[in-house]
């Protein structure tokens, strides 16, 4: 019945929250997991699709992922939290449209100081964020290691407010955070987390390069697809 995710749960003696941002990515994962599509439409609600594995819907960014996974997790009741979804390929990577990452680390990539000489991450100015160094958010030991058999590629992921599109932007972010990825909610994910003591875990699917808009490539469509792969072996 269940996989990777399903042995974790059970080690643990409660159930996983699998956290996605977009109704398309739930869309993909609910019909993945032979559960009820429409629950795609309802968001900041957690949905029993198995007893081992629980699915929120967050929306989009930081905020609503926060939002959503802090209200969820702060019951108790679950053993973890998994950000998953789609990403972007950062420049200096080499994983393919459809390729599967599950993050080394989970790094914020705005937080922080743009000075006339580079951009210094809030810690660095004396305000760290979180219980975590910097502005990176490592998974649980476990959790990267179950993910990492989904996956092709274990490696950092930025959490980005702001969207690569444009090469002066995924330059930055790659330089900034030594990500091969990015997307917008898995950091804050992981923050909420750490800071109520609950096991993290990002993995992405790549959907589309980053760069001038114009030039980049896009598979929604077969990265979806791929995304539901994923999940169905959770």
């Amino acid at each position: 019945m269940g996989g990777v995710l399903a042995e974790f749960a059970a080690r643990r003696g409660a159930p996983l929250l699998l956290a996605v941002a977009a109704p398309a990515e739930a869309r993909a994962a609910l019909g993945a997991l032979r559960a009820d599509e429409a629950l795609a439409e309802r968001a900041w609600s957690a949905h029993a699709v198995r007893p081992d594995l629980h699915l929120i819907v967050t929306g989009v960014g930081k905020v609503n992922a926060a939002g959503a996974v802090a209200i969820a997790l702060s019951g108790g009741r679950y053993a973890g939290v998994v950000s998953a979804g789609i990403a972007g390929r950062l420049p200096g990577s080499t994983l393919e449209l459809g390729a599967v990452v599950a993050a080394s680390a989970s790094v914020y990539a705005d937080e922080g100081l743009q000075t006339p000489t580079g951009f210094l991450e809030v810690a660095a100015i004396g305000f760290p964020i979180g219980p975590f160094e910097g502005n990176r958010v490592e998974p649980h030991p476990e959790l990267r290691t179950a993910l990492r058999s989904l996956a092709d590629a274990l490696l950092p992921i930025a959490t980005v407010s702001t969207c690569s599109g444009t090469d002066a932007l995924a330059s930055q972010v790659a330089q900034r955070t030594g990500a091969a990825a990015e997307a917008m909610e898995g950091a804050a994910v992981g923050h909420v987390a750490a800071r109520l003591g609950v096991a993290f875990g990002e993995i992405r699917v790549i959907s589309n390069t980053t760069g001038d808009r114009p030039r980049q490539r896009w598979d929604l469509k077969g990265s979806l697809a791929r995304f539901g792969q994923v999940i169905s072996r959770c």
